[in-house]
């Protein structure tokens, strides 16, 4: 089994007393926070209790500022990939999932990630909270703005990593609905 990270969409941050009470299921990624799940958590990001495992290493995180972060994105990508079929049907589908489950906040669980290395997954996913997931953000957005062309090149080049998770109604762990 692959380790994954998994991205929810809930109309509540879970709590130390009760996690959301409907749960939507995005998306999940093998073996990596992918860019894509790090941009729709970029903005209004916070540590929150997980919904899957005991430590406080969940991340929640404003739906419409991420989704609309990865939407000018992924538009900054496809300007320099017009012909490629396989990349505008990743972002169809990508966008139409996000529309579908829209919610309040983005939840993202990353502890099959976190748990891969002998680091403490609080102190990796505060990591990620305080410096991955905002160099992520500011790395965009100097991108959609026309001023990072090298890193948005490079994006583009593997842009199956950053974008083409699975998307989907179920992931393996779902939440009643």
């Amino acid at each position: 089994m692959a380790n994954r990270s998994y991205l929810y969409s809930a109309d509540s941050m879970p709590s130390e007393a009760e996690i959301p009470q409907r749960i939507r299921c995005i998306s999940e990624h093998n073996w990596d926070v992918p860019l894509a799940h790090k941009l729709l958590v970029g903005r209004g990001t916070t540590v929150v209790p997980s919904m899957i495992w005991n430590p406080p290493i969940g991340i929640a995180a404003d739906y419409a500022g991420g989704a609309a972060l990865l939407r000018d994105l992924l538009r900054a990508v496809g300007k320099g990939l017009e012909d490629d079929a396989e990349f505008a049907e990743c972002v169809a589908r990508t966008t139409a999932h996000l529309e579908k489950q829209q919610a309040e906040y983005f939840v993202l669980e990353t502890g099959e990630i976190v748990s891969m290395t002998d680091d403490d997954p609080a102190a990796s996913v505060r990591r990620l909270v305080a410096e991955d997931i905002p160099d992520a953000v500011a790395q965009a957005e100097t991108a959609i703005a026309g001023r990072n062309d090298d890193w948005l090149a490079s994006v583009r080049a593997d842009w199956q990593r950053h974008f083409a998770s699975f998307y989907s109604d179920a992931l393996y762990f779902s939440f009643p609905g």
